[in-house]
């Protein structure tokens, strides 16, 4: 922590005290140690008087009694609190005993205001204001992204990028290699001194690949940068600003013939239309009628519009050659008379006259037409609507036997072809409707969305009710499971079917099996369900049927009574214990001859107890079991009394 201090401090002893020689020289002033050299305050006088541009009054030029010190730093102090400058716990004994860290707060504090705090970009504090100038300047360059003013310049690229984007003839930023980072900052250095006057205040090692280049340093570095490309600038502008006013002297008599031009035309266009109005007749037919508005739509979305546009830029175009004119003081330019704003308003206000009288015709010529395209389209979607309605009633209805409802939802299905056709049809009404611009029809409520809609709905349920009554008869053959099982796996099949495909993908069959309390780990549920969706199903990506889940279902629920399946349920009613109690026989429900049988057949138990099984009789289901198991059965008992 020390070392990092001790190298902040080192570059910016070492960034101020070039600053201070930069500032000095105009008084041919120099300092080789900043702490020392400011200590009788005669530097640092010489400083202020530069930077604020007056003198401070009479002081001690050769201090040689510690009082004259502190005077003399008391001066240079006061003067700075004069200018409003917020001094924060430095006092002169600090300059005077060369306290570092305080000197360099005192420098760093002036650089602020006399370096930095000019710099304004859109209202933003000086420090955001020169990070976003710099941002601004880099943005189009790659490799470029400029955040701080710390580790954003490690690799030299923004300084190469802030000199290409000022003076391209001085580098070129495509050629350099981005990862010679001390190279490129080395040019940049170089090049910002000698070619454009910027102190050196840095050297490369105080930035080039350093874990965290102090800031303070930087900024008053970069803000040279800033204050030379900005004077830069400046030059730059001057010579625009003769270059614009030549031109404005040669372009005023191209802007006055630009106006006469553009406004003849202009008013020619509107004689023409205006014209073409009054020449045009109707046919009769909604065809024609509708071109014709067609043609009245697109002259006031485009024609009119440009026109408009046109007219007023002619007015703001006359009202810059004016005010150019009087700004160079040329003589003033008057339209001829028949091309003045005040002809081109006149024709304005009966082209718009006429345009009123033009759309009255074209809607009282098309509005019976829509009538009867309102009707039409009515009619057939309040039939439409109608079946439908018929549809969903007759499938909410159905009851009775599962093969006869079976029935009746096919034949309801075969019914829906013809629908598609039928929306078809009222789909081509719709779009004569909007060909018609119709955009509101108090003959019916429906629009085609919501017809679509509905059907889509119907469909959806048919397919719905086809896949549930199939499921239902799947599921009423299979005999083997109670009527609540079988409501409880048809019901989790829905609920994990998202897409009512009537299957499950893997995803989904996972989740069912462990919401019925079947947990499998990764592999084991994989294969689990490659096993039940089958070859063919998999090779499709068809997912597991329905009827494959309740298969799967009854065969990992249905009783079957083998010699492992009882001996694991012994087990259950011992509670894990290597022995079984009649108590623990009678708590399972067994029926009480067939506990009085296995008291009578089961070996007593000679090994550990329970403390609270101590004075009962224990039986040792283990041997029993295995006596009566083959010997695969049997090492697989004992296995499983092993690991417990």
């Amino acid at each position: 922590m020390l070392q990092v201090e001790k190298s902040w401090v080192n570059v910016q002893q070492k960034t101020f005290t070039k600053w201070l020689n930069d500032k000095l020289k105009v008084r041919r002033q120099f300092i080789d140690n900043l702490v020392t050299d400011l200590s009788d305050g005669v530097i640092l006088i010489h400083l202020l008087e530069i930077l604020g541009g007056e003198s401070l009054g009479r002081y001690a030029s050769k201090p040689k009694l510690r009082v004259q010190r502190f005077e003399n730093v008391n001066k240079g102090l006061d003067f700075i609190k004069g200018r409003r400058i917020h001094l924060t716990n430095i006092g002169a004994e600090d300059i005077v005993d060369g306290n570092q860290k305080i000197i360099l707060g005192l420098i760093w504090t002036l650089i602020l205001r006399f370096t930095i705090s000019d710099i304004n970009e859109e209202g933003m504090t000086a420090k955001e204001g020169l990070l976003l100038w710099c941002q601004r300047k880099t943005a189009c360059y790659e490799g470029v992204e400029i955040r701080d003013f710390s580790t954003s310049w490690n690799d030299g690229l923004a300084f190469c990028a802030l000199l290409d984007i000022h003076r391209p003839d001085l580098i070129d930023f495509d050629s350099l290699d981005q990862n010679d980072h001390r190279g490129n900052m080395q040019l940049a250095f170089d090049i910002a001194a000698n070619e454009i006057g910027i102190p050196d205040l840095l050297d490369v090692d105080d930035v080039c690949d350093v874990a965290r280049p102090d800031e303070r340093s930087l900024m008053t570095y970069i803000a040279y940068w800033f204050h030379a490309f900005s004077q830069l600038e400046r030059v730059e502008n001057a010579g625009r600003r003769v270059e614009k006013f030549f031109n404005n002297m040669q372009g005023a008599w191209e802007m006055q013939n630009s106006y006469e031009r553009r406004m003849k035309e202009l008013l020619r266009l509107i004689k023409a239309q205006r014209e073409e109005w009054k020449n045009s007749s109707f046919e009769g037919t909604y065809k024609d009628a509708k071109e014709q508005l067609n043609q009245f739509s697109l002259y006031k979305k485009n024609q009119k519009r440009e026109w408009v546009a046109e007219k007023s830029d002619l007015a703001a175009l006359l009202g810059n050659i004016k005010t150019k004119l009087s700004t160079y003081r040329l003589r003033p330019y008057d339209p001829p008379e028949d091309l003045r704003l005040e002809v081109c308003d006149q024709e304005w206000e009966t082209l718009t006259r006429h345009e009123h009288e033009r759309s009255q015709l074209i809607n009282e010529t098309i509005r019976d037409i829509k009538n009867a395209l309102r009707r039409s389209f009515a009619d057939k979607a309040n039939d439409f609507a109608l079946t439908l309605k018929t549809l969903s009633l007759a499938i909410s209805g159905l009851d009775g036997d599962i093969e006869d409802q079976l029935d009746h939802v096919k034949r309801l299905n075969e019914n829906l072809p013809p629908l598609d056709a039928f929306l078809e049809t009222i789909a081509e009404l719709e779009e004569q409707c909007a060909e018609a611009n119709i955009e509101e029809n108090d003959f019916t409520t429906y629009t085609l969305d919501e017809l679509s809609y509905e059907l889509s709905l119907v469909k959806s349920s048919i397919g719905k009710k086809l896949a549930f009554l199939d499921n239902q008869l799947v599921a009423r053959n299979m005999t083997n499971l109670t009527p609540i099982q079988l409501e409880e796996f048809e019901s989790v099949f829905r609920h994990f079917d998202r897409d009512s495909s009537n299957t499950l993908h893997e995803l989904e069959f996972s989740a069912a099996l462990a919401s019925l309390g079947l947990v499998y780990d990764e592999q084991e549920m994989h294969e689990v369900y490659v096993e039940t969706c089958g070859p063919a199903r998999l090779a499709q990506n068809a997912g597991v049927s329905f009827e494959q889940f309740i298969r799967f279902m009854v065969s990992v629920t249905e009783d079957q009574n083998t010699a492992e399946q009882v001996f694991q349920s012994f087990r259950e009613v011992a509670d894990g214990k290597p022995y079984v109690t009649e108590l623990d026989l009678r708590h399972s429900l067994i029926p009480d001859e067939v506990i009085d049988h296995l008291v009578q057949t089961m070996p007593q138990h000679e090994g550990p107890d329970l403390l609270e099984d101590r004075d009962l009789p224990k039986y040792d289901y283990i041997s029993f079991m295995q006596k009566m198991m083959e010997r695969d059965n049997q090492q697989k008992i004992a296995a499983a009394n092993g690991a417990n």
